[in-house]
């Protein structure tokens, strides 16, 4: 294998920047998501005991609850076994769920997993240069 340092500078530059611009770009579509459908969803996921329980502030607590809690949300709709085995998601409110929204949902997940699989890449290459 070839070396990083042998490789043309936008290439490597495009290795090693590009996971930090998908997780700001993650960022801002979490942002986008808890500012314009976190109604919508709060809605769906009524019956849910998350959402009884947390709904009433949720989007409401500052920037960093409002990822954390978009997150919380996405993860609980994409791998809904674990949260209805904890009795947080409601099978029925699951069933139901809008397909825009889960389709977003998993768009979130997306792009965070693959920042991270993508960083954890780039900076083996960088090491073992």
């Amino acid at each position: 294998m070839t070396s990083i340092d042998t490789w043309p500078r936008w290439v490597a530059i495009i290795i090693t920047g590009g996971p930090g611009l998908l997780s700001v770009m993650g960022i801002a579509y979490s942002l986008y998501m808890t500012h314009r459908h976190l109604e919508a969803i709060k809605e769906a996921l009524k019956n849910s005991r998350y959402i009884y329980i947390w709904g009433s502030s949720l989007g409401k607590r500052g920037l960093i609850w409002s990822l954390l809690e978009m997150a919380k949300i996405a993860g609980m709709v994409v791998w809904p076994k674990a949260s209805i085995l904890s009795g947080e998601l409601d099978p029925m409110d699951l069933q139901h769920f809008p397909l825009y929204l889960k389709r977003h949902l998993i768009t979130l997940t997306t792009m965070a997993f693959t920042a991270l699989i993508w960083g954890i890449v780039a900076a083996l290459l960088v090491k073992y240069r």
